[in-house]
């Protein structure tokens, strides 16, 4: 059965649905005079290899939700605070899980694995550089280390965003490996991760969930993994349009952000606010495009766009352009700050932002490191901070602009406190002879 809507005929209420019906492509209850599906094996504990962005997160729901959880991973640092509950977690309702009780009693983490009724696979796919193809070697490290632990009846279910064809050529053939056939002596199942960093917890419970299964116990079994905290909807599928859809949904975007970025590059050669045009055409009811910026990071939307052209060079031609008209934005942001600094002997520059977006600490991919890393290999003296990261994190923005005394202040990321902090100093940093560049505010590439 196909579905013309997905979200209509292919969905479940919730993780606690098994009411038969037919996502797209797939079909996840008896047909009519077939035997009922066996009960599931209840998921009591589980064991989540890679406690970074996503895997904590989950671990913490868990584990506040009764179930036993051990975390894993090689960082022992990142173990022994998790089990001090001396972590420093950015969200609130994060750090309150953290300190519970329930997660006290049902959460370990440990630097191995150990036995468990569920094992998830949460750990970075990350691309090698120059040639951009995906490394899975900690996805194979995760794999290799759960392989002792494996027994029939178990869940493997890879959180982690992998290439197409990564389950089918890397993960059944290691689960072989363990003497297991996927789907008849244990389950596997894929479900890429949907969060946003600084709304980790609300999109975790929240957001609808795609599962991909080698078979339908696979997809429902996994289904009841998230059981205990879902919301949102389930939708189920195969495994291998499971970790196509969270390639598409992350390319989409990284798309329609080059379009709007080189919207801006064509207003900047025509003297023209782009922005200000942005705005006018998304007046328009079927336009809806984003803002320009000073490039795109995180770890979803400058990697998974070349997960899809790994596995199909030639017809990843509009993709491939847009990674890199994203990719060079950056340094259009450093040639703009450039243009200020030449006129000036030997500059002392506080850059505002690490973070790859506002109101987060997240630095992966962060156009912000990119341009300051370039303009310090130009020689400039650049003083870096970020009110949410804690290694460049200050009190008081007014102190350090004293301290360091700048002949430029430039702003990369626009966070809501900084934005609000400069605005409030700026009669002070004109006295003082101070340049201001803000991106983000206003036309976003033009500070």
């Amino acid at each position: 059965m196909t579905s013309s809507d997905p979200r209509r005929d292919g969905a479940v209420d919730s993780a606690r649905s098994d009411d038969g019906v037919e996502p797209a492509g797939t079909r996840d209850g008896p047909g009519p005079g077939e035997p009922e599906a066996p009960a599931l094996e209840p998921i009591e504990e589980v064991v989540v290899v890679g406690t970074g962005f996503v895997g904590l997160p989950l671990a913490l729901l868990l584990a506040d939700r009764g179930k036993r959880v051990v975390g894993v991973d090689i960082d022992s640092n990142l173990v022994r605070a998790i089990n001090e509950g001396t972590l420093h977690l950015d969200e609130a309702e994060l750090q309150a899980l953290l300190e519970s009780d329930a997660v006290e009693r049902n959460l370990e983490a440990r630097t191995e694995p150990t036995d468990g009724d569920a094992f998830v696979v949460s750990v970075p796919t990350p691309l090698t550089e120059p040639t951009k193809s995906p490394d899975l070697s900690a996805l194979e490290a995760a794999l290799e280390s759960i392989r002792p632990y494996l027994e029939p009846g178990d869940l493997v279910n890879v959180e982690s965003t992998v290439p197409p064809l990564t389950c089918a050529e890397t993960v059944v053939p290691a689960l072989e490996a363990a003497g297991l056939e996927p789907g008849a002596e244990i389950q596997l199942a894929h479900s890429p991760e949907r969060i946003l960093p600084g709304d980790v917890f609300e999109e975790l419970v929240t957001n609808d969930r795609i599962i991909g299964g080698i078979d339908e116990r696979s997809r429902r079994r996994a289904a009841a993994l998230y059981e205990p905290f879902l919301e949102g909807r389930v939708y189920y599928t195969d495994l291998l349009s499971a970790e196509l859809c969270k390639l598409v949904e992350n390319t989409y975007r990284d798309v329609n952000v080059a379009l709007a970025n080189e919207f801006a590059l064509i207003g900047e050669e025509l003297d023209v606010d782009m922005s200000e045009v942005i705005g006018l055409a998304n007046y328009h009811p079927r336009v809806d495009i984003l803002q320009p910026g000073i490039g795109v990071g995180g770890h979803c939307l400058p990697i998974d766009p070349w997960f899809l052209n790994e596995v199909d060079p030639e017809h990843t031609n509009l993709i491939t352009t847009a990674r890199r008209i994203n990719d060079k934005m950056p340094a259009v942001a450093a040639r703009k700050v450039r243009r200020t600094l030449a006129p000036l002997a030997d500059p002392t520059v506080v850059a505002l932002g690490a973070a790859y977006k506002p109101n987060v600490d997240d630095r992966r991919n962060s156009p912000a490191e990119r341009i300051v890393a370039d303009l310090r290999a130009d020689g400039y003296r650049v003083r870096h901070y970020d009110r949410h990261v804690d290694a460049l994190a200050y009190d008081e923005l007014r102190a350090v602009l004293e301290r360091e005394s700048p002949d430029v202040v430039v702003q990369f990321v626009p966070h809501e406190e900084t934005v609000a902090a400069l605005a409030e100093h700026r009669a002070w940093l004109d006295d003082a002879g101070i340049e201001l560049l803000q991106f983000g505010v206003g036309n976003p590439i033009d500070p």
